[in-house]
């Protein structure tokens, strides 16, 4: 299976800064590389993303992602983004259910699992966040929480379940520099995998990525294990020595 490499910008940038980034990534990325790439950035600068891939070609490799979407697909529902607005923008991918939307925005496994509809009937993949917090994990049941969060999303999407990525993502090791190690995460991929089969017999088809902060030392040792078809990136993807690293640790 082709690993993907997504990084999420998460709340950072400004126009200048992105061109710098962009350009300094174009600079290092292969013309032909082994993995899918894609960037998820702040919705006011996709308009730039697309500019910038018209100005430098290698760009074009780069699938633009959102960070978020709306559950609904228009009408009062001030400051949201609909699937079909950021098609527009020729969006291929949407981060759903992220921790921190759940967190800070109450994002229950219901909505969630509502976004990815609304992503999925735009022709959007949507990157589908589960993980548990470390009070979770200290109690055992990691298992328990992400079967849940998926059980969600299945439940709601049917056959279509086999066009999401999966994205297991830590609470505890987002933006905390902890990470997983290769046989935590592998562990918990290898029950994602197990639950999707029961779901689909397209399961080769979903892309299950680790997100719990990925980096240019540990990349390759979690791209190593069976079950972990790439990365969901955060803080290293706004480094470009740092995200060009990944993608040849992905690459190899």
């Amino acid at each position: 299976m082709k690993k993907l490499i997504a990084g999420n910008w998460k709340m950072n940038g400004n126009l200048a800064a992105n061109e710098a980034l962009l350009r300094d990534i174009a600079a290092g990325l292969p013309a032909q590389p082994a993995c899918a790439v894609a960037v998820c950035v702040p919705a006011p600068y996709m308009a730039q993303f697309k500019a910038m891939v018209a100005a430098v070609p290698v760009l074009s490799g780069i699938d633009l992602g959102a960070q978020d979407v709306s559950s609904q697909q228009s009408g009062a529902f001030t400051g949201e983004v609909s699937a079909a607005m950021l098609k527009e923008f020729g969006c291929r991918y949407a981060i759903v259910g992220h921790s921190e939307r759940r967190h800070y925005h109450g994002e229950t496994d219901a909505v969630v699992a509502d976004k990815a509809k609304a992503a999925l009937a735009a022709g959007i993949t949507p990157i589908v966040c589960v993980g548990e917090t470390l009070a979770e994990r200290e109690a055992g049941q990691t298992g328990e929480v992400v079967k849940r969060q998926l059980a969600a999303v299945i439940h709601t999407n049917g056959h279509c379940i086999s066009e999401i990525v999966l994205a297991y993502e830590p609470v505890w090791a987002i933006g905390t520099g902890k990470t997983a190690t290769p046989e935590e995460a592998q562990a918990v991929h290898a029950v994602l995998r197990t639950q999707l089969k029961a779901a689909t017999d397209q399961v080769a088809r979903v892309k299950i990525l680790y997100g719990g902060s990925m980096n240019a030392s540990n990349a390759a040792s979690l791209l190593a294990q069976a079950d972990i078809d790439g990365g969901l990136i955060g803080g290293a993807s706004l480094k470009a020595p740092d995200f060009l690293k990944i993608i040849a640790a992905a690459n190899a």
